[in-house]
């Protein structure tokens, strides 16, 4: 054992010598480290890993629309999720981006960066754009994907893809622009952090506007105008979506900062888990009085519109003011859904109307009440307070004249790209498609083969 020991210390012996030598490259290098280049390579790893954390969001959407929605219809879901993203990173690469990004034109649109042209590889800033538009790429893929859950199981897969296309390429750009990439609403001093009304409402309005046009599923309503249950096949999925895209939301919302330099990321952590939270259980106690049970759908459905809710003001706002927001999104969005699918007739089978550009528009607006500039000043925000903290109605109208401007908007431009998408292909799949699923009539496949699914209408 001795002479073993001997022989090893002598083979390490020149390692030993070395060592010095082979740590040389990562001194030189710890010497020419800035502060500043460690801040911009700290910040371009938080976005990025930020942007994967949204990317998985696209699995949580595909599993709670999946849940929601019948078995006979899943493979459309999956393949309009992963659609969305597919040609929306194609779309928003060479056109979006620049339009949202680009330099401004009257406080519209932007007219450069097509093409990721302005993106230089040899260069610090030119990388960081890279980073940056993977992080906006996956936003700009929330936007469209928000809309195939409320035209689920009734709408062709080609027309779909033809307007999946044109809200990354110029119909969610514009209100990127607007807002986020220095346009008319931003120099109005427009917050919205992360997005509820550029990401959130830009989907849900166009949901809503897919929705009245593809028209109801087949069973929806009866000739006297009342409404059928057609519960989805699997909460459980619904469920695990759910808590996908809450933990996507740790990215979507703090790493909105785009800074991990920015310890206010922590304090927008809080807030927005607290919103999700407070939301589930309003929704869960306001259906719970309502109906008489603690509905599963809804109260998954009150979490995320906790989450859609907190999404503009989390930067904004105190965690009081967090649960507040929240709590009242968990309320909103039953009555929301209540009121579209009753009163107005829409049908939207998982809600997204409702979660996404109704409570959208309510976190919008609780910036204008609830934000304190203390924590804007944080996040490096410059808004002032809100209505309840003193600040008057400044803040709260830029807000509401932000919420109605991009409704108009997505509405317009959604119903012409639906309009010419039922021109060219038609918007919804024949009555036989619908009766045996999307699954077998778009697709060729099942979801679950070699099971029996029973056909109710």
């Amino acid at each position: 054992m001795r002479l073993m020991w001997n022989q090893l210390k002598k083979a390490a012996k020149p390692l030993l010598w070395a060592m010095p030598l082979l740590l040389l490259p990562i001194l030189a290098y710890a010497d020419d480290a800035t502060a500043e280049s460690n801040a911009t390579a700290i910040n371009t790893v938080w976005t990025l890993v930020a942007a994967f954390l949204v990317f998985f969001m696209q699995a949580g959407f595909a599993m709670v629309e999946t849940g929601l929605t019948r078995a006979k219809n899943s493979c459309n879901i999956l393949m309009k999720n992963l659609m969305d993203f597919c040609v929306g990173s194609i779309a928003y690469w060479a056109v979006g981006f620049g339009i949202m990004f680009g330099a401004d034109a009257m406080g519209l649109f932007g007219t450069n960066g097509f093409f990721l042209s302005a993106a230089d590889p040899t260069t610090g800033d030119g990388l960081w754009q890279f980073a940056y538009w993977m992080f906006q790429v996956v936003f700009a893929a929330t936007a469209a994907t928000i809309v195939s859950g409320a035209m689920a199981e009734r709408t062709k897969f080609s027309a779909y893809l033809f307007y999946t296309f044109f809200i990354s390429l110029i119909i969610y750009p514009i209100v990127g622009h607007w807002i986020w990439g220095g346009g008319w609403l931003s120099k109005m001093g427009m917050v919205d952090f992360a997005g509820s009304t550029v990401v959130h409402s830009v989907g849900g309005w166009a949901a809503m506007v897919g929705a009245i046009m593809v028209g109801p599923r087949i069973g929806k309503y009866n000739p006297d105008g009342s409404s059928n249950s057609i519960p989805g096949h699997n909460l459980p999925l619904a469920a695990l979506g759910v808590f996908i895209l809450w933990f996507g939301w740790f990215g979507f919302n703090p790493g909105s900062t785009t800074a991990g330099t920015n310890l206010s990321i922590a304090t927008i952590a809080v807030t927005t888990n607290l919103a999700a939270a407070a939301g589930a259980i309003t929704a869960m106690l306001t259906v719970w009085m309502m109906f008489g049970k603690p509905d599963t759908s809804m109260t998954l459905n009150g979490a995320l519109a906790g989450l859609v809710a907190i999404t503009a003001p989390c930067a904004s706002v105190s965690p009081l003011s967090a649960v507040l927001i929240g709590a009242i999104a968990g309320v909103i969005v039953v009555m929301s859904v209540n009121f579209f699918e009753h009163t107005l007739k829409i049908d939207d089978p998982v809600g997204a109307i409702s979660v996404h550009a109704v409570c959208g528009a309510w976190g919008t607006l609780a910036v204008g009440l609830f934000a304190q500039e203390v924590y804007g000043t944080a996040s490096g925000l410059s808004h002032g307070n809100g209505l309840f903290f003193g600040g008057g109605l400044h803040l709260l109208m830029v807000e509401l004249i932000g919420v109605i401007a991009v409704f108009a908007w997505t509405v317009a431009g959604s119903a012409v790209v639906f309009g010419a998408a039922k021109m060219l292909t038609g918007l919804r799949a024949d009555d036989e498609e619908q009766i045996k699923g999307l699954d077998i009539g778009e697709h060729g496949m099942e979801a679950y083969a070699g099971f029996e699914i029973f056909v109710t209408d």
